[in-house]
């Protein structure tokens, strides 16, 4: 069986033809992701040298962690793009979310608060490492009744799917678009993932792909990972990946 991780003689990492990174954490001192505007100024040009002309940065919003709202989010990007301009890095950058889905996401959907896309109505959700919300199928229902179009961040990353697969079959069934996260085509979050990672590129689930990006461990790991651009460039041949029209 042909594997994606095994490595190749390839050139650098050139990850141009994504074009949009749409999953980051860089503004700077808002959750897990950068902790200050230098660095998140050197993460910004890490994804320009590798090819990234459009970033989609993606803070978490996890009630009891990040309390994260649009006007927390909307003011740390504009200071950081006031930084970036400082600095002479012309880039273009927007602002979403990664949304936990919990009790008090559901409770944004229930009030009709606004929720933060990546575009038109596209909105990034995560759920839990451990185990699955019981009530995944209703919440992701309750979005699209408000008329949103989920997107299923790093699905390959939740462990516990690898014994029930079938789960992914009823996502896509139910019209979500799954997020791939680079790394996971390199290893980086081990060999489970890399497996489930490598399993729903071939059942052509994946429909973005992003970086996930919040240190300069991951943008090293990135830069060193020329063996992935394989399945990526086999990925974007297909002509599903939407990150070009964000």
């Amino acid at each position: 069986m042909f594997s994606f991780f095994k490595k190749r003689v390839s050139s650098e990492v050139d990850l141009s033809e994504i074009a949009t990174d749409m999953h980051s954490h860089l503004i700077p001192g808002i959750d897990d992701g950068s902790d200050s505007v230098e660095r998140s100024i050197t993460l910004i040009k890490g994804l320009m040298e590798l090819g990234y002309s459009r970033i989609i940065t993606t803070p978490h919003i996890i009630f009891d962690m990040y309390k994260n709202n649009p006007a927390i989010i909307g003011e740390g990007h504009e200071e950081l793009k006031m930084a970036l301009s400082a600095e002479g890095i012309n880039i273009s950058t927007r602002a979403a979310a990664e949304y936990y889905m919990d009790e008090y996401f559901e409770s944004l959907l229930e009030k009709d608060a606004p929720l933060l896309t990546i575009k038109d109505k596209m909105v990034l959700v995560e759920m839990s490492f451990s185990s699955a919300p019981l009530n995944l199928k209703e919440m992701i229902f309750h979005m699209q009744m408000k008329g949103y179009q989920p997107v299923f961040a790093h699905p390959e990353r939740y462990l516990y799917l690898n014994a029930n697969r079938a789960l992914y079959d009823d996502l896509k069934d139910m019209g979500l678009l799954f997020q791939l996260n680079i790394l996971s085509l390199a290893g980086y979050y081990g060999k489970t993932a890399g497996e489930l990672a490598n399993y729903l590129v071939k059942k052509g689930y994946i429909d973005l792909i992003g970086t996930d990006l919040h240190h300069v461990r991951h943008l090293a790991a990135l830069r060193s990972a020329s063996h992935i651009m394989s399945p990526i460039k086999a990925m974007l041949d297909t002509g599903k990946i939407l990150n070009p029209l964000l």
